[in-house]
């Protein structure tokens, strides 16, 4: 079935830190007046608050039983500033994305708290880059729960085999993708997951701007 529709992961798909994530993180801890928090317990206690309005219940729980007087709203707010200055475009991304939907339905499915992935659409001025953009924390469950997708197809218009869907993350990108009977595209970069044999194609993120048109012609 020829693609109808193309979905997008943001974080480390089309957007990247210019700085590694563990260092914003203590970073932000330091300026909140927080103890040095794990980069790998905040991506478990992510994980698991992927549909909520604020990153303030993650820091809640990165906080509980620590002796730190530190708010976990202050703390959320900091490490939402800290990504915001360290947050750019993958080169070429606003143009790339314009034209492809000259010819595609262009989405984004992006996991996370609503004020946290809104604030970097704004960041990167793309509130208007894609067809729809929904973020898990508007939504019921974020990826890789088939509802995530699902939710994507709606707005889209599109049926899942029409669709194809770009990320990074094995698991909730490609697998949840492929799960959904979306055509999962994994992007693939130095340092990042290897590449998974549930995609349908792999592009290194490099290229993506200007391989990815061309992978999307031959599914």
């Amino acid at each position: 079935m020829t693609i109808r529709a193309v979905g997008f992961d943001l974080d480390y798909t089309l957007a990247v830190p210019t700085r590694d994530r563990a260092t914003i993180l203590r970073d932000a801890a330091t300026a909140a007046g927080a103890p040095p928090l794990s980069r790998e317990a905040y991506l478990d206690a992510h994980g698991r608050n992927l549909t909520r309005e604020t990153r303030t219940p993650i820091f809640e729980s990165l906080l509980a039983g620590r002796d730190t007087d530190a708010d976990p709203a202050a703390v959320a707010t900091a490490y939402r500033e800290h990504i915001a200055d360290a947050l750019v475009p993958v080169p070429g991304a606003e143009a790339f994305l314009a034209d492809l939907r000259e010819e595609y339905a262009v989405g984004l499915l992006t996991n996370g708290p609503r004020v946290a992935q809104r604030d970097k659409l704004a960041t990167l001025d793309w509130e208007d880059a894609f067809d729809v953009a929904l973020v898990t924390g508007e939504l019921p469950a974020g990826k890789p729960d088939a509802a995530a997708f699902e939710a994507l197809l709606d707005a889209l218009g599109t049926d899942p085999a029409e669709t194809a869907y770009v990320g990074d993350d094995v698991d909730a990108d490609v697998g949840g993708a492929a799960d959904a009977g979306l055509v999962p595209i994994q992007v693939v970069f130095e340092g990042g997951p290897a590449p998974d044999a549930r995609a349908a194609a792999h592009v290194e993120r490099e290229v993506l701007v200007e391989r990815l048109p061309s992978v999307l012609a031959s599914l």
